[in-house]
């Protein structure tokens, strides 16, 4: 055999950070040693694994190829170093990325429980929308995805975490407040603001309106519920929103939800990993852990 697992390690890091120098300094290497590093696993295998564009160094398909096959034998490495000195096998770093509904209200609880029974887990956590959660463990950017909806592309794995719904909802002034029931023609009439594209709750509420309402008319799109909020409370918009981020506000009178029995909306909050990715005790043990929390605490709206 003769490639190292330094050099597999160097050609992952790079992976990751698209340049050298960022991938010397996470590995505390000099950047001359991962360069040769690079070069001579390149050599062995007679291959480039990396192409430049502009600053970015850019897998090729050779290195797609490797990139799976090499975290493998890294976190076989790891492993094997955890049982021999005796260590939790649940340590060890884990990208996570979740989308916003279930990152405001849902990941803080989780990884509270995880500090507190994995002390040895570290997770780096993001925020943002379901689209770029999708994309980011396509690219390996991050370990695990939490997203809403489904994602229909052969190369993600997906499974069910739980169960949320979407609510239209109004301001308490709102001509529609207090109607009995809002009907389709009503909802055609009114002005929307709403998620932007690529957003989970967006594509779900554009495919419950699909071939029902041709023509709405959506007067602004945010990316922050917060600004959404604010909006349908201090003037005569509609929305659409997850129910955990409006029942506060509805329970204030901020907000009423509207019973539109035209459009029912339920959608899951799934956990996705690529599907060529590695067995990976951390991500089974995140994706075991979350579904026992959700039913400890009955949380499938």
């Amino acid at each position: 055999m003769r490639y190292s697992l330094k050099q597999l390690a160097v050609f992952d890091a790079i992976a990751r950070f698209e340049s050298v120098s960022l991938a010397a300094d996470k590995l505390a290497l000099t950047q001359s040693a991962t360069s040769m590093a690079l070069a001579q696993l390149e050599k062995m295998l007679g291959r480039p694994l990396f192409e430049r564009q502009g600053r970015r160094l850019v897998l090729t398909n050779w290195g797609k190829w490797l990139r799976p096959r090499a975290k493998q034998l890294l976190f076989d490495a790891q492993q094997i170093e955890l049982g021999f000195y005796d260590q939790q096998i649940i340590s060890g770093e884990l990208r996570l990325a979740a989308s916003q509904t279930a990152a405001e209200h849902l990941v803080p609880e989780l990884i509270s429980h995880l500090d507190s029974a994995f002390p040895e887990l570290r997770i780096e956590f993001d925020e943002i929308n379901s689209g770029h959660v999708i994309d980011g463990v396509r690219n390996y950017k991050f370990d695990l995805g939490i997203i809403e909806g489904r994602c229909d592309d052969t190369r993600i794995d997906q499974q069910i975490w739980c169960h949320d719904h979407l609510v239209i909802v109004a301001s308490a002034h709102h001509p529609y407040a207090n109607n009995d029931s809002v009907n389709l023609t009503q909802l055609e009439q009114a002005q929307w603001v709403l998620r932007e594209q690529g957003a989970g709750t967006r594509e779900i509420f554009d495919s419950a309106l699909y071939g029902r309402i041709d023509d709405l008319d959506v007067w602004r799109e945010y990316s922050h519920v917060p600004v959404l909020r604010q909006l349908v409370a201090d003037s005569l918009y509609l929305s659409c929103l997850p129910y955990l981020d409006v029942i506060k506000f509805v329970e204030r009178g901020d907000l009423v939800v509207l019973n539109t029995p035209d459009i029912k909306i339920e959608r899951p909050l799934s956990f996705i990993w690529r599907a060529d990715s590695i067995e990976n005790p951390l991500r089974d043990c995140i994706k075991r852990e979350a579904i026992k929390l959700v039913k400890r605490n009955q949380r499938v709206m």
